[in-house]
């Protein structure tokens, strides 16, 4: 199990000759499972088009998390972009942590926009998360404190969580997710900053904050969190 320390990674973020302008390539690695090892992450703009790509050594999606049958204590497995965008840039209060768009499969709950239904689907999110050792992979997607009326997305899901629940063109084909968002949805997405994760997330068993912990990394791109991809156009 790998565990992500943000705040080194923040640090290296804050160095701008740390990044280039292609994607973020990594070496194969039989630990992880094939559907979930990383060889490639890349953000490329297209048109008007922002696309998130990650290519795995194996099939993608094939591997998915076995329902429980209940929401407590229940599996999430997520393919993850982390960025530099701002919290503000997807809908919510400014500077409140990691912004990341995940491609996720949770068989034991929805959680899309309007009482939707994508338990049965992979499907996109924003998340925003922040360093908590209390998780096993080091960070959380943050708790929204009972009481508490933050900005939120007009797609925020419901639950008490920095989360979005856009429905953006999601694909899946042979060793490549992508997915396809209009740039001017997040027009601070040019020249940002990205990495590539794959992770498993865990529902707090209490129902207690931090509700939704990021408790395995299977892979990180860079290797360190240290969002080495530039966003920039497709070649």
């Amino acid at each position: 199990m790998t565990r992500i320390h943000l705040c080194a990674s923040l640090a290296l973020l804050a160095s701008v000759g740390q990044v280039h302008a292609h994607s973020v390539k990594s070496e194969p690695t039989e630990a992880v499972q094939a559907a979930f090892d990383i060889i490639e992450t890349k953000i490329s703009m297209k048109d008007e088009t922002a696309i998130f790509s990650t290519r795995v050594r194996g099939e993608a999606g094939a591997q998915k998390p076995a329902a429980t049958g209940k929401f407590e204590g229940s599996d999430v497995y997520a393919y993850v972009w982390p960025t530099s965008l701002d919290s503000a840039e997807i809908g919510f209060e400014a500077k409140q942590g990691i912004v990341a768009l995940a491609v996720t499969f949770h068989p034991d709950f929805d959680d899309a926009a309007n009482g939707g239904v994508n338990r049965d689907i992979w499907h996109p999110h924003w998340v925003v998360l922040a360093e908590d050792k209390a998780c096993g992979g080091g960070l959380k997607v943050i708790d929204i404190p009972e009481g508490a009326k933050p900005k939120l997305p007009a797609t925020w899901p419901g639950v008490p969580l920095l989360i979005d629940s856009p429905e953006y063109p999601t694909t899946f084909k042979g060793d490549a997710v992508d997915v396809e968002i209009p740039l001017q949805l997040i027009g601070g997405i040019a020249g940002a900053s990205y990495d590539g994760v794959t992770a498993g997330l865990k529902v707090n068993g209490n129902l207690h904050a931090p509700l939704l912990c990021v408790s395995n990394v299977f892979k990180v791109a860079s290797g360190n969190l240290s969002l080495p991809g530039k966003v920039a156009p497709l070649d």
